[in-house]
């Protein structure tokens, strides 16, 4: 399915606890998204800059919808510490109607080409 009601996954690491909260409390506030996880702190290991770096990272788990990933993902752009920030988008196959339609219907100006 490849609608705009389309749930979605989107997860995005952060520097800390503290721009995690900040990032998930701007994305709801913007009702980018029905609910952020902000997960427990998880080492990241990756190529920067012609190195390895390992670092602690906070993930956030964004549950929007499709229409909505767009403006999330330039909010994201704009808002976030890091100069190349994790912005990954998995679609949501199966799941309980009620949550889908939950998520959905939190996200439902951007089906309608607006924005709050």
């Amino acid at each position: 399915m490849n609608t705009p009601q389309q749930a979605l996954v989107v997860w995005c690491n952060c520097p800390d606890e503290t721009s995690a909260a900040k990032l998930a409390q701007g994305i709801i506030t913007a009702r980018l998204a029905a609910c952020v996880n902000q997960m427990g702190a998880v080492k990241s290991t990756y190529h920067w800059n012609d190195g390895i770096e390992t670092a602690t990272e906070v993930p956030l788990q964004i549950k929007t919808s499709q229409a909505a990933y767009p403006a999330l993902e330039a909010w994201l752009l704009a808002n976030h510490p890091y100069d190349v920030p994790e912005i990954i988008a998995l679609p949501i196959l199966l799941g309980a109607p009620s949550y889908l339609q939950w998520i959905a219907q939190e996200t439902r100006n951007f089906e309608q080409g607006q924005t709050e």
